[in-house]
């Protein structure tokens, strides 16, 4: 049948019909406006405070980047962890102690904190995943603040006053991260493939596995699936995401303290990762963007914004429902 001798109807119906938009390339707007932007700030930065974004912004990557390894466990794992800064805490005193003891190279510095980061994520995290619910986030609050009162006798590192750096990290022998665009580069570099690389992973098997887990592990072990060692290999990748935030921390700040890993610290990733949105990864960067210009805006506006950022953080969770990445892709075309 030619268009001509086709119904109206049939035609007008078939030609009105909007094309239908590939659910891949919506899911990747807002990761990609996320990445694009991070990429050309510092070009935009020239034309004010450039010392300043660049510091900010590379904070709020750092911390993007710690957010990002716990919504792998909250998000995606259904694992509410109030210990995880203590991985922060490993990154940071391993650039600090070794540091101290003139090993600057970064490379050197990430294999220890990778090292150390996964052996400390396997002994907790094979004794706290088997325990559930409230008891899993109070025995990892547990594990997290024996870390932290360890780092406080370290009495030759500083103690509980911490310690300063006497300069950031050497790359190959040269000191690139002295300039703060180097330094924000590495971050972006790592952010950027650590995003990636949980994107592939939680798209695996491996990744449905977990989610299958989360839902109902019986069903899932009586498949022939164990959700207990596939949550602890989670655990583990998580917490050496995280040990890497902490190096990250360590030559932002150019000096190292317990506060890293103290349990303050965890409850805001907590909150960063709820408030930009749980199981989707770059929501919990999204919520990091958020908290850390939430809180530089309201401590230009009164030295007493604690009083109002906590009431504000409350009200975002209670009525932003799902968090800012479903609001945004609620209200996009």
């Amino acid at each position: 049948m030619t268009e001509a001798a086709r119904p109206l109807t049939e035609v007008s119906t078939e030609t009105a019909r909007p094309a239908p938009s590939p659910p891949v390339l919506r899911r990747l707007i807002v990761p990609l406006v996320l990445f694009v932007g991070l990429a050309v700030a510092p070009f935009f930065a020239t034309y004010g405070a450039e010392s300043f974004i660049l510091s900010l912004l590379t904070r709020v990557m750092v911390l993007g980047l710690a957010a990002l390894s716990l919504d792998l466990l909250i998000g995606y794992g259904g694992l509410i962890s109030f210990g995880h800064a203590a991985f922060l805490g490993i990154g940071a005193y391993a650039v600090g102690i070794l540091s101290a003891h003139g090993i600057d190279d970064l490379f050197v510095q990430l294999a220890v904190t990778l090292a150390a980061s996964a052996v400390f994520a396997a002994v907790t995290g094979a004794i706290s995943l088997r325990t559930r619910g409230v008891y899993f986030i109070m025995i990892t609050l547990a594990f997290g603040q024996m870390l932290f009162f360890l780092a406080t006798s370290l009495a030759s590192y500083g103690g509980d006053d911490g310690m300063s750096l006497a300069r950031r990290s050497l790359v190959f022998g040269h000191a690139i991260l002295e300039n703060d665009l180097g330094l924000y580069y590495l971050a972006f570099a790592l952010l950027f493939a650590l995003y990636g690389l949980c994107r592939v992973m939680v798209a695996s098997r491996f990744g449905r596995v977990i989610r299958g887990a989360r839902q109902n592990p019986v069903r899932m072990q009586a498949i022939g699936f164990s959700p207990y060692r596939y949550q602890l290999v989670l655990y583990i990748v998580a917490g050496m995401i995280a040990g890497v935030a902490g190096l990250l921390i360590a030559n932002t700040s150019e000096f190292v303290s317990p506060a890293v890993m103290s349990w303050q610290r965890s409850g805001d990733l907590i909150f960063m990762v709820v408030l930009g949105g749980m199981g989707s990864l770059h929501g919990a960067i999204l919520g990091a963007v958020a908290f850390l210009l939430l809180e530089e805006v309201l401590a230009d506006i009164t030295e007493h914004w604690h009083i109002i950022f906590g009431p504000l953080l409350i009200l975002a969770v209670l009525f932003i429902r799902g968090g800012l990445t479903p609001l945004i892709e609620r209200t996009r075309p």
